[in-house]
């Protein structure tokens, strides 16, 4: 990987970067994997043990927590937060990460600005709208919305 796709101001440390991928300018990327062609915004943080597929975009201001998972041609608006920790901050309670959960992002999908992801699985070819706050699985194709995020629809372009 060449040094011209990671800005000066990022911050990488132990990630694996697939060819083409960008890492704008203060970015935070450690201790993770991220595919070819993908795009990491600005003020991004990508933690430990997550995985990243091809063409993925993850704008600015968003962040993935450890154990989570982002498969290929998916899109991550501004200010995304995924959650691992239910009941935090269970390690430093307990001393060890073994209660957190991971997300899983199927191939395809779409999460609108400012959603709120807690440990779940979304689907291929989901939408997750803006502002959503997601605690339950979302099958292949929905839309959800909402605060819980709640079915509103099926998206038929996939």
């Amino acid at each position: 990987m060449s040094n011209e796709n990671i800005q000066a101001t990022a911050i990488v440390r132990n990630a694996e970067l697939g060819e083409g991928t960008k890492i704008w300018n203060f970015a935070n990327v450690y201790d993770c994997k991220i595919g070819k062609n993908s795009t990491v915004g600005s003020y991004v943080e990508i933690q430990s043990n997550v995985i990243i597929g091809d063409n993925v975009t993850i704008s600015s201001h968003s962040f993935l927590c450890s154990l989570v998972t982002v498969e290929d041609d998916v899109f991550i608006g501004h200010g995304v937060m995924t959650i691992n920790d239910l009941y935090p901050p269970s390690k430093r309670r307990t001393g060890s990460d073994a209660g957190w959960k991971p997300t899983y992002i199927g191939k395809g999908a779409v999460v609108g600005s400012n959603a709120t992801l807690f440990p779940v699985n979304i689907g291929s070819n989901a939408i997750i709208g803006a502002g959503s706050v997601v605690t339950k699985d979302v099958p292949d194709n929905a839309i959800v919305a909402g605060n819980p995020a709640k079915i509103v629809g099926e998206n038929k372009l996939s």
